[in-house]
């Protein structure tokens, strides 16, 4: 087992690997081998002190997918305020029930157009607009549309309930492509950092999720008025939007964050120094450069083809199980009606545990990165994760109409089954996130973290298309 620590890259400023004489070596040793091998004295790299760089990438993951995560499992919320009530229901169905019934899925396009979208955009501007610009820009109109939507929590929409269903949807289009543009900037700049800093981005993501659903599960518990819990939610979105703007400013004022932040092409390649076959020239894609174009799109295809199908996968299977066929499992003793089996069951052993397990694999990787980039294990080890798919098709899922047989006869199953889903789904994307900045040219690494964003939707989308068909033939 391979552990890296930060300090193996303590003479790497650079990205760009070397032709590996053995393939064996080369797999463990790949995001260790740079050009630069003996920076002068004016790159030695500062240390990381108190670990401050480390916990604001972790910050910054946990703030930019926070306010999205409050927005998609407010459900009590949005039923609240799309029946068309302003006062507990009285047994009628409500007269915009179909806005309330197709709600989620209004919500889905709402949220997976824009970012394909938003996705497309960011590549082009990446060699344009300065990541800074990016990053501060989507920051600020995340936290002024979540003050938008917090403030209308306690606005009695009674009377306009389809303009409030258009109000919500915009916010989500422009919440999801903004957010979209903001991670994938951060983590494209974070490919100039060593692994760990990419690593803090992805797992903050899923301390954010793994908020969201305690969050979920003490409103399930303690709160009397729907308005109000969501209201502490949203306004705690709101917080946390708002440091990430001052975390980010702070950023540059790091020694340790300016160091790999700098260009370093003028200085770090000689004339006696060969690039890759592929890389870039230094001088027009330098920052700053008077002649902005677009990133070649493909030698970044060419090199992360391989990390690219892994991730599609690994996601599609995700997406595929959860949250469409996790959400439907069942406690066997749900006849006995007790709190567990029907209040608590589905939030604790889909939501919380699903979140705490990604988050658990994604943190892993911080101490353990097996195995590499150019290792078939991999692919193989994304292409077993079809298995989890019959196992939990085999739990206790309902309404059954096609196949009636469950096998797994106890709650212990599912919660099991979830576990792994989460672990695996954490340790192996995350793994595959952080190698793809790493294997091309530093100067292309933030436009492969885009593309990478863009292998991550892929799988979702197409997961999220093939789970409504896997419903139907259960």
């Amino acid at each position: 087992v391979a552990i890296i620590s930060e300090d193996d890259f303590r003479h790497t400023s650079n990205s760009t690997y070397r032709t590996a004489s053995s393939s064996l070596q080369a797999d463990q040793e790949a995001l260790l081998e740079k050009l630069l091998d003996c920076p002068p004295p004016s790159l030695q790299r500062p240390e990381d002190r108190y670990n401050s760089t480390y916990i604001i990438f972790f910050s910054l993951g946990i703030g930019s997918l926070l306010p999205w995560n409050f927005f998609v499992t407010a459900q009590e919320y949005w039923i609240f305020k799309l029946s068309n009530c302003s006062s507990p229901a009285t047994g009628e169905e409500p007269k915009d029930s179909d806005i309330l019934n197709y709600f989620e899925s209004y919500l889905a396009v709402a949220s997976t157009v824009p970012s394909v979208l938003c996705l497309a955009l960011n590549f082009l501007l990446v060699n344009r607009v300065p990541v800074r610009v990016r990053a501060l820009a989507s920051l600020t109109i995340m936290l002024a549309i979540f003050m938008v939507m917090t403030v209308l929590v306690k606005v009695d929409t009674s009377s306009w309930t389809h303009s409030f269903f258009t109000i919500t949807i915009v916010c989500m289009v422009i919440l999801s492509g903004t957010s979209t543009i903001f991670n994938s900037s951060v983590f494209g700049m974070t490919g100039s950092f060593p692994m760990r800093n990419s690593q803090a981005l992805i797992s903050g993501g899923a301390m954010g999720g793994t908020l969201s659903a305690v969050a979920s599960l003490v409103d399930l518990a303690v709160a009397s008025d729907v308005t109000d819990s969501t209201l502490a939610f949203f306004l705690t979105a709101d917080i946390f939007l708002a440091l990430c703007i001052g975390l980010y400013l702070l950023l540059p004022r790091l020694d340790y964050a300016r160091y790999y932040m700098k260009p370093v092409w003028p200085t770090v390649f000689s004339g006696d120094e060969q690039l890759p076959q592929d890389a870039p020239n230094p001088t027009s894609l330098a920052p700053g450069s008077s002649d902005p174009q677009t990133p070649p799109l493909g030698p970044i295809l060419k090199k992360t083809t391989g990390l690219g199908f892994c991730i599609v996968y690994l996601f599609f299977i995700t997406s595929l199980i959860f949250p469409a066929i996790c959400t439907n499992i069942e406690s066997l003793s749900r006849g006995s009606g007790s709190p567990w089996s029907t209040k608590f069951f589905v939030p604790l052993t889909t939501f919380l545990l699903y979140n705490f397990a990604d988050l658990c694999g994604r943190q892993i990787t911080a101490w353990i990165q097996v195995p590499g980039p150019r290792s078939k294990a991999l692919p193989g080890l994304a292409l077993l994760r079809t298995g989890l798919v019959p196992l939990f098709v085999f739990c206790n899922y309902q309404p059954r109409r096609h196949l009636r047989t469950v096998l797994f006869q106890s709650d212990v199953y599912p919660v099991l089954l979830t576990s792994l889903l989460g672990l695996s789904n954490g340790y192996l994307s995350t793994l595959a996130l952080i190698y793809g900045p790493k294997i091309v040219p530093r100067e292309l690494a933030e436009a492969t973290g885009v593309v990478m964003t863009f292998y991550v939707c892929l799988g979702l989308v197409l997961g999220s298309a093939c789970s409504a068909l896997l419903v139907h033939l259960i």
